[in-house]
C-alpha cells in the first residue's frame, strides 16, 4: 500500500484521516482503540511528512542540472521547539488535520501537545538560527543547516525549594517522527596526532595530519517547509558515533567497561549541549564539540560541491557559509586544511575561496562570550589547524605592520593569539580576518562593535562590518502561537497581510476604533486566560487574567537583570502593604528562564524570585493585588503561551550590553507594551513604534560607560533613593530568606560595590516607567490604543527581511517575490 501518495483534490480530509490511520497501523502497529496521545502524534507527523517529502523530492527534480548558489548556516544550537503546528500551518493542511482527526475522535491538541521540544538550543542564538532557516526556506534560498544532533541538548529545568536542579532533557526517548537517520552519510573527524613533513616528487614538501583518534559524524536530516509549502531545506544535524562501536578483544577478556570507553568518549560529543566547562575536561568537551559539527558541515558542503562543479575552485561563488556566532570560527582554519591539505589548492587561492565563502554574525559584546582556547589545548586537540592559524597571523601581522608600522599595541589587539592570560586563541578574530563580511545583529550592537570589540580591526577594514537587523518568524510567533491575533488581522486587513507584514501599518488607522480595540482585548483576555491555566498547573500560582501581565522570559543573566525586576516587585510589595487605601493595580510578575549550571549568581537570583514569590503570594494583606510566578522549564512551547498574554514586555538589560534581541519582537507583535532601556533592536523598535508607546528608561549605552570608567558605587544610588535602600534592607536582612538571613547578603553587596550591570542606578528610573505602565493600564482605552499600534509597528521585524538583507548584501543569492 503507498503511503505517501498525493492527497486526492476531491477527498483531502479523508485521504489525510486514512494516511494517519496508516501509519498508526503499519508503521507505529497500534490499533486505534489502543493509541495513546503520543502514538497519534507520531502517526500524524510521519504523516504529515510525507506531504513535506513529496515537494522536497519534486523540487530536487525541478532543479536537477541547475544548481545555483547555496547557503551553509551552521550554528551550534537550532532552537526549534515543537514542529507540527509549523509544518501543517506551512503546508495550509490545519483545517484538513483537523477535520482527518476528528474523524479518528482525536483532537488536533491531543497530537500536538503530546510532542516534545527539540531541546537544541539555550535562547535567542538558537531560537534566532531556526527562525533564519524557516525564512530561507519560505523565500526559495537553497540552504542547508548544519549543528549537532544532541541526544539531551539542553537540561530540564526543576525547581526544588526555589532551587534550579537539573536533569537531562530526552527529546528523543520516544523517537523523532521529523527526521531521516542518513547512515550513508558520514564523515570521519580527527583529534590529536601529529603532523609530518611528507616530500612530493617536484621538491616541495607536504604537511600530512595524522589524528590519533576518529570519531564519524553521521547525518540526520529534519526537512524544513517554507509558508505555503513553497521550498523545502534541509537541517542536517550530526551525530558521534565511534568508528569501532566495541572493542570485542577486550569484552571477551572480561573487560566490558573498557570495550565501550572508545565509544562513550565519541558518543559523548553529541551527548549534551553546553557541558560545563569549569573544568579542563569540560572545556576540551566542548571545543571538540564545535570542531566536530564545523569539520562535519565543512566536508558535506565540499563534498556536494565537487560533485556538481568537479573542483573546489568556484566554491566561493557556490557556496555561502555563515558563522552563527564563535562557535564555528574554526571553519576558517578547517577550511583552508581541506583545501591545501586534501585537495592540493595553493595557499593563497585557498586563503582567497575561503575568505569569499565565509561570513561571519557577531552576537555580543560581552568579553566571556567571544571564545578564546589555550593554545596548549589547541596544539594537542588539533595540531594541523594551529599551524594553520599561526600562518594565517603571520600573514595577516605581516600586513599590519607594514600599513602601521611601529604600532605594537595594535598588533598585540588584533592578533588571532592572545597573550593577556595565558596564550589563547581569538576565535572572533579567527572569524574576522577569515570573513568576507561580519555583521552586528542591531545598529546599535554593530556600531558598539566597530567601536568596542573590533574596533582596531573597523579601522583596518573599514567596509567589513555590516548591520543585519534580527528578525523573527511570523509564522511561527503570530499565526501559529496567536490564531486569534492572526484572524482579527485577516478580518481588518484582507488575507495579503499573511504574506506581506509590511501592511500591519495599516493597523494606525484603527488604533482609536472602539470597536476594534474591542475585538483586539478579546484576543488578549483569551491568551491571558490560557497562560493563567498554565501558571497554576506548572508554577501553582492562581491569578486573576484582568491584572496586568508583567513579563520577563528569557535566560537567566545578570545583564539581562532579572534582579532589578525582583528589587521592583519587591519595592510594589511594600507599598502595597503600607499604603492599602490607594487605587493599586493589579499586576501578575511572570518570569522564566534557565541558568548556566555554573553560574552561581545567576542561580541565587531564580532562588531570589521564588523566595520572593512565596512571600508575597501567601500575604493576604495584598489581596491578590500583586503575584508573582516563575515559570519552570521554560522553552519554545512555554514561550508559544506566553508570548500571546503578555501587556507588559520585559526588556531591561544594561544599555550596550544586549545584541539585539527577539523577544522583544515576539511580544511587541502580540500587542505587549516595551518597558526597557535604548539596548539592542529596542533602538530600532522605538523608530517604528514610537518611544511615546513604550516605556522607556535608564542610563544609555554611553552612561554606562561614563559611570563604569567613573568609579561608579551603587551605594550613590541607596543613599540618594529611600526606597532601594529599604529594599535592599530587607533582601540582605532575611526578610524573604528566614530560613537562612545571609542567603542574599552577596548579591546586595555587589549592588552596593560596583553595580557593573547598573541595577542600582537605574533602579528609581525602572520604578518611574513601572508606574506609568500602571497608571496608563488603568485607562484601558489608551492601553488598547497603544497596544495596537504597538502591533502595527513590527511589520519591519520580519526574519524573512533579515533573511533578504543577508541574501542581497552578504551571500549574493536571490530570493523569491
Amino acid at each position: 500500500m503507498n503511503t505517501t501518495a498525493s492527497l486526492p483534490a476531491a477527498h483531502p480530509t479523508l485521504a489525510l484521516r486514512d494516511l494517519i490511520l496508516r501509519k498508526l497501523t503499519y508503521t507505529l502497529g497500534k490499533p486505534p482503540a489502543e493509541a495513546r496521545d503520543r502514538d497519534w502524534f507520531m502517526a500524524t507527523a510521519l504523516a504529515v511528512r510525507d506531504q513535506v517529502v513529496e515537494r522536497f523530492l519534486v523540487q530536487m527534480q525541478e532543479s536537477r542540472g541547475k544548481e545555483g548558489k547555496h547557503v551553509y548556516y551552521l550554528s551550534l544550537e537550532f532552537l526549534i521547539g515543537r514542529l507540527l503546528r509549523e509544518n501543517v500551518g506551512n503546508l495550509g493542511l490545519a483545517g484538513e488535520l483537523r477535520s482527518a482527526l476528528a474523524e479518528l475522535g482525536v483532537t488536533i491538541d491531543q497530537a500536538r501537545l503530546a510532542e516534545p521540544d527539540a531541546a537544541l538550543g539555550n535562547g535567542g542564538l538558537g531560537r534566532l538560527a531556526a527562525c533564519f532557516l524557516e525564512s530561507m526556506s519560505s523565500l526559495a534560498i537553497p540552504a542547508f543547516g548544519y549543528g549537532i544532533r544532541y541526544d539531551h541538548g539542553l537540561f530540564r529545568q526543576i525547581l526544588r525549594d526555589g532551587w534550579q536542579q537539573e536533569f537531562p532533557e530526552d527529546w528523543l526517548s520516544f523517537g523523532n517522527p521529523w527526521e531521516f537517520a542518513r547512515p550513508e552519510i558520514r564523515h570521519r573527524i580527527g583529534f590529536g596526532g601529529e603532523v609530518t613533513a611528507e616530500a612530493l616528487p617536484d621538491g616541495h614538501e607536504r604537511l600530512r595530519w595524522s589524528p590519533g583518534e576518529w570519531v564519524d559524524a553521521v547525518a540526520y536530516d529534519t526537512p524544513v517547509v517554507g509558508w505555503r509549502g513553497r521550498h523545502v531545506n534541509l537541517l542536517r544535524l550530526w551525530r558521534a558515533r565511534a568508528p569501532d562501536p566495541l572493542r570485542l578483544d577486550a569484552f571477551n577478556r572480561g573487560d566490558h567497561h573498557g570495550a565501550l570507553a572508545e565509544q562513550v568518549r565519541a558518543e559523548s560529543i553529541s551527548k549534551v549541549l553546553y557541558p560545563s566547562d569549569d573544568s579542563p575536561a569540560g572545556q576540551e568537551l566542548r571545543l571538540r564539540q564545535e570542531y566536530f559539527f564545523t569539520s562535519a558541515a565543512l566536508q558535506d558542503l565540499v563534498r556536494r560541491q565537487i560533485r556538481q562543479a568537479g573542483s573546489v575552485a568556484t566554491l566561493a561563488e557556490r557556496v555561502s557559509i555563515q558563522l552563527n556566532d564563535t562557535h564555528p570560527a574554526i571553519a576558517v582554519a578547517e577550511l583552508m586544511r581541506l583545501l591545501v591539505d586534501e585537495h592540493g589548492v595553493e595557499w593563497a587561492e585557498a586563503w582567497a575561496i575561503t575568505r569569499g565563502a565565509i561570513s561571519y554574525t557577531n552576537h555580543t559584546l560581552l568579553p566571556e562570550a567571544l571564545e578564546s582556547w589555550p593554545v596548549p589545548l589547541m596544539e594537542r586537540l588539533l595540531p594541523r589547524h594551529m599551524q594553520i592559524i599561526y600562518r594565517i597571523n603571520a600573514a595577516h601581522l605581516d600586513a599590519v605592520r607594514a600599513a602601521h608600522p611601529g604600532d605594537d599595541r595594535l598588533l598585540a589587539s588584533v592578533s588571532l593569539i592572545g597573550e593577556d592570560h595565558g596564550r589563547r586563541v581569538r576565535m572572533g578574530n579567527l572569524a574576522f580576518v577569515g570573513s568576507h563580511k561580519v555583521n552586528g545583529v542591531s545598529a546599535l550592537h554593530t556600531g558598539l562593535m566597530r567601536q568596542t570589540v573590533f574596533r582596531d580591526f573597523n579601522a583596518l577594514y573599514p567596509d567589513r562590518i555590516v548591520n543585519k537587523t534580527n528578525g523573527i518568524s511570523f509564522r511561527r510567533w503570530l499565526m501559529q502561537c496567536n490564531p486569534g491575533l492572526t484572524d482579527l488581522l485577516v478580518d481588518a486587513l484582507g488575507p495579503r497581510v499573511l504574506d506581506a507584514p509590511d501592511l500591519l501599518a495599516q493597523l494606525r488607522d484603527l488604533a482609536g476604533d472602539g470597536a476594534f480595540q474591542g475585538r483586539f482585548a478579546a484576543v488578549k483576555r483569551a491568551n491571558k486566560e490560557a497562560l493563567a491555566t498554565l501558571l497554576r498547573e506548572q508554577a501553582g500560582v492562581r491569578v486573576d487574567p484582568a491584572a496586568l501581565f508583567d513579563v520577563q522570559i528569557k535566560r537567566i543573566h545578570e545583564y539581562k537583570r532579572q534582579l532589578l525586576n525582583i528589587l521592583q516587585t519587591v519595592a510594589l510589595y511594600e507599598s502595597m502593604r503600607a499604603q492599602p487605601m490607594r487605587d493599586w493595580t493589579p499586576v501578575v510578575k511572570v518570569f522564566a528562564g534557565k541558568a548556566a549550571p555554573g553560574y552561581h549568581r545567576a542561580k541565587l537570583i531564580i532562588k531570589l524570585a521564588c523566595d520572593v514569590a512565596r512571600v508575597i503570594n501567601r500575604d493576604p494583606s495584598v489581596r491578590g493585588l500583586l503575584k508573582v510566578a516563575f515559570l519552570p522549564n521554560y522553552n519554545v512551547s512555554a514561550a508559544e503561551v506566553i508570548v500571546p498574554a503578555a501587556d507588559l514586555s520585559e526588556q531591561i538589560s544594561t544599555a550596550g550590553m544586549e545584541a539585539s534581541g527577539t523577544g522583544n519582537m515576539k511580544l511587541a507583535l502580540n500587542g505587549a507594551l516595551t518597558i526597557g532601556t535604548l539596548d539592542g533592536a529596542t533602538v530600532e523598535m522605538a523608530e517604528h513604534i514610537g518611544a511615546q508607546n513604550m516605556f522607556l528608561f535608564g542610563l544609555s549605552a554611553e552612561e554606562v560607560t561614563q559611570r563604569r570608567d567613573a568609579g561608579w558605587r551603587g551605594a550613590q544610588a541607596e543613599a540618594a533613593s529611600d526606597t532601594l535602600a529599604e529594599v535592599l534592607a530587607a533582601i540582605g536582612g532575611g526578610v524573604f530568606s528566614p530560613d537562612d538571613h545571609g542567603r542574599y547578603a552577596e548579591l546586595v553587596a555587589s549592588l552596593r560595590a560596583e553595580d557593573w550591570f547598573m541595577v542600582a542606578a537605574d533602579f528609581d528610573a525602572y520604578c518611574a516607567a513601572q508606574q506609568r505602565a500602571a497608571t496608563l493600564y488603568r485607562d484601558q482605552d489608551a492601553w488598547r490604543r497603544t497596544a495596537v499600534l504597538n502591533t502595527a509597528g513590527m511589520g519591519w521585524f520580519s526574519s524573512d527581511r533579515s533573511i533578504a538583507d543577508y541574501a542581497s548584501e552578504i551571500w549574493g543569492v536571490p530570493v523569491a517575490t
